[in-house]
């Protein structure tokens, strides 16, 4: 029986794989935190699923490219304030070496806020931190905010990690509009699975997820092209296949998809480069 109840829950999920990487002596990361964070609940959680430690590798990738991308934007890109929407139980302020003067703004339901920032409450992050509580669905409130907060800046990166997954298309397609209508914001980061990696995940996970009311929705066939209509581009795309093999954290038995897909149409090997990634979009 799995132990997700609720969409929240799924934090804790995704922070055991960061608490799991952290104890191993090559981590590819470090996030002193996750283990406190995910709980005994998260533990619970993660043996609740099938297949869930076997899976650990795409997470756990998936959190190292987005700290890449994220300190490349911030050193880079001149960024002064990260908006993370449905932050969970991320604990980059606290874990990233940031920059003093920047400003992150999480973003998430109250519950799981507020018991990040209790248990975060003796840690000292390395940038000006605030914790908002809103539901992202109710738009009015979410436009409200969004417009607050880009008077107040000149150069936003929106971070959306395992949240569109979770999302109708008309949600996301909502969301990348409302982002878009101030100047200010300037970069998405997103992850993006294609049909194909959903209908694996819903085999795999599908039961788990949805028993809490957090079904997998959102893999556009069309890939990041979805967003273009809302005024989005991609500009970086990083396979998660790809970036495992560098990282050094492919899934078992890797060498026979490549072995395999050695044999694939050049436009099937495109897709199956494509299946998950990584996005940076840039507004048009």
């Amino acid at each position: 029986m799995t132990m997700i109840e609720n969409v929240s829950d799924t934090a804790r999920w995704v922070a055991m794989y960061r608490a799991m990487e952290t104890e191993r002596r090559d981590a590819i990361f470090r996030d002193p935190f996750a283990a406190r964070l995910a709980g005994e609940h998260g533990s619970r959680i993660l043996d609740s699923i099938p297949r869930g430690r076997a899976m650990a590798w795409a997470m756990i990738v998936r959190t190292s490219v987005f700290d890449d991308i994220i300190l490349e934007r911030v050193r880079n890109g001149g960024v002064d304030l990260v908006l993370n929407l449905a932050a969970g139980l991320d604990a980059r302020p606290w874990r990233l070496s940031l920059p003093p003067t920047l400003r992150w703004v999480d973003v998430d339901l109250p519950g799981i806020l507020d018991y990040k920032v209790e248990l975060m409450s003796g840690e000292t992050p390395h940038c000006q931190y605030e914790a908002v509580r809103l539901d992202l669905r109710e738009g009015p409130k979410r436009r409200a905010l969004f417009t607050q907060l880009g008077v107040h800046a000149k150069r936003i990166l929106v971070v959306t990690e395992g949240l569109l997954i979770y999302l109708t298309p008309e949600q996301v397609g909502e969301l990348a509009r409302d982002l878009h209508a101030m100047p200010s914001y300037q970069w998405w980061l997103i992850d993006l699975a294609n049909p194909t990696l959903l209908k694996i995940m819903e085999r795999s996970w599908g039961k788990a997820v949805q028993s809490g009311n957090a079904p997998f929705l959102f893999a556009p066939a069309q890939g990041t092209d979805f967003f273009r209509p809302f005024g989005w581009e991609e500009i970086e795309f990083r396979s998660t296949m790809d970036e495992a093999r560098r990282l050094k954290r492919e899934m078992r038995m890797m060498w026979l998809w490549r072995f395999l897909g050695s044999f694939s149409s050049a436009e099937k090997k495109r897709e199956m480069r494509r299946m998950s990634g990584i996005v940076l979009l840039e507004r048009i």
